[in-house]
């Protein structure tokens, strides 16, 4: 039973005080269920069950609160107030409600002491229920301390069906209601970025606390030799998502950081994922890539590594509307490369002015999105040329 406190009074005064308390038990239940009525809106906002639950946990922290001091400050069993409740009420009451359940009650009982037992059992009685609350006190805290670490530990588990979904292309709805459980919202863009895993796990936690300083939503999970992130936010195109993860990088693992396209929403995160799982696998063909590098700009190494979609994009999406354009453009193109990027031996090779050349050069550019005397630009112009000639 344990030491009893010396402002406690003897068993038998105890035992007296105890069976007085007890009579009135049922009245102080109904009154602390009236003041949290009238305190506190959320209670009238819950279902019949849970308004149920909660006249559970009143009823038991009153008479908890008989045994404890019958006992002489000791808890039979060490049973917690919370005990009969169903697991299901953590995760309707939020820690402050419970605050809320817990003060109303106890000041209630204290109300019910000063007015219906005699005067001289008020002291005692009144200094017992000051102990007692914290008892319970650290009993709520265990509860949900309890629940939060077992809600973390669902959550993990979760988290990786959902990325790895993400990551096979079978993000369905039911895949977007678990996602939505987990916090993720309905952002303007998302994207897939792949890279190791830390070699600390507290990392991922801190890139979850990084993102969300910078505005953004994001599931993350170590999924084998792989760190995989859906991040989402109101990015203005890939560069900017590019941009933004560049802040991020440091709570990844040591080697490459790959940036999938933006898409629209988690039924399309699968083309991102494909894309940044495609580029990881190239990346170490390209020793000077930047960190974070987009999974567009490892096309070449994606395609030399076996990327059907890499290729096609090459082909058709890059090389086919310069074919289709015209205007000397890929003659004039070949002939830079021939000359060694000389605009001048380039303008004698084709007979032409070097403002000519400058111009197609230009206009090069503008179609593609590379530019023909840069040297990586170059490389992919190259590769997106004989692709098309291949698939053509």
């Amino acid at each position: 039973m344990g030491h009893t406190p010396g402002w406690l009074p003897d068993a038998g005064v105890r035992a007296g005080l105890a069976d007085g308390l007890t009579s009135a038990a049922a009245t102080m239940t109904t009154a602390a269920l009236a003041d949290i009525t009238r305190r506190y809106p959320w209670f009238s906002e819950l279902d019949a069950a849970n308004r149920a639950s909660v006249t559970l946990v009143v009823r038991a922290g009153v008479d908890g609160f008989i045994d404890w001091f019958r006992e002489g400050g000791a808890r039979v069993g060490q049973q917690s107030i919370f005990a009969g409740a169903p697991r299901e009420l953590t995760r309707s009451l939020s820690l402050q409600q419970t605050v809320d359940l817990i003060r109303a009650t106890v000041e209630t009982v204290e109300e019910q002491i000063l007015t219906q037992l005699a005067e001289t059992d008020r002291p005692v009685l009144t200094t017992a229920v000051l102990h007692y609350s914290r008892e319970i006190a650290f009993d709520a805290a265990e509860v949900y301390a309890r629940a939060a670490e077992a809600r973390g530990a669902w959550d993990a588990r979760l988290e990786a069906l959902v990325m790895d979904a993400v990551a096979r292309g079978d993000a369905d709805d039911g895949v977007s209601s678990r996602a939505s459980t987990l916090g993720w919202g309905d952002p303007q863009g998302l994207c897939v970025i792949i890279g190791d895993p830390p070699a600390q796990d507290a990392a991922v936690g801190r890139l979850r606390i990084a993102a969300g300083r910078l505005g953004l939503e994001v599931l993350a999970a170590i999924q084998g030799p792989r760190l995989v992130v859906l991040l989402g936010g109101d990015f203005a195109d890939d560069v900017d998502a590019s941009a933004r993860v560049a802040h991020l990088v440091d709570h990844f693992g040591d080697g490459p950081v790959v940036v999938g396209p933006l898409v629209d929403d988690l039924g399309q995160a699968v083309v991102s994922a494909r894309a940044a799982l495609a580029g990881r696998r190239a990346a170490p063909a390209w020793p000077d890539a930047p960190r974070p590098v987009l999974a567009r700009s490892l096309l070449p190494e994606r395609a030399l590594a076996g990327d059907g979609h890499a290729r096609r994009e090459l082909a058709q999406g890059i090389f086919a509307p310069l074919a289709a354009y015209g205007g000397d453009l890929v003659g004039t193109l070949e002939a830079f490369w021939a000359c060694g990027t000389s605009i001048e031996a380039t303008a004698r090779r084709l007979f032409i002015h070097a403002n000519t050349v400058r111009y197609r050069l230009g206009r090069i550019e503008e179609l593609t999105g590379y530019a023909p005397g840069d040297p990586r630009d170059a490389y992919v112009l190259r590769l997106a040329g004989t692709l098309f000639r291949l698939l053509n």
